[in-house]
């Protein structure tokens, strides 16, 4: 018999393996993605004081009035242009880059580059 293990755990053991490499400090905090059903949220953490620094996320009032659908490729481009200009106000403009168990493809990889083009380094 053929016992397939669900996907929310296998992406769950793949983030803590990540996590075990990955630390957010003050200079160069931690960009956090997580990708539910229906939605999309990204915060930026020091994870040294255990804060969370800047937050955004497609449920915000200012994005989903200007999208369509919330978790598709388009949101996940307008959530990664937020999250990066609410990190340069605050001054953060390096930061490591935490895909949280997800494959680097599609909404991940489209957060990822339009950050890269608002300014965040990693």
């Amino acid at each position: 018999m053929i016992n397939k293990k669900s996907r929310s755990l296998v992406r769950e053991k793949k983030h803590r393996r990540l996590r075990n490499h990955l630390v957010g400090t003050p200079d160069r905090p931690r960009l956090c993605v997580f990708r539910s059903n229906k939605n999309m949220y990204v915060q930026v953490i020091d994870d040294e004081a255990g804060n969370t620094l800047v937050a955004a996320s497609t449920l915000d009032k200012d994005l989903k009035g200007d999208l369509e659908h919330t978790n598709d490729v388009a949101a996940a481009k307008a959530l990664g242009t937020a999250i990066a200009k609410k990190a340069i106000e605050k001054g953060i403009k390096e930061v490591v880059f935490d895909r949280g168990g997800y494959i680097y493809k599609g909404k991940v990889a489209a957060l990822a580059d339009a950050a890269r083009e608002a300014g965040l380094e990693f």
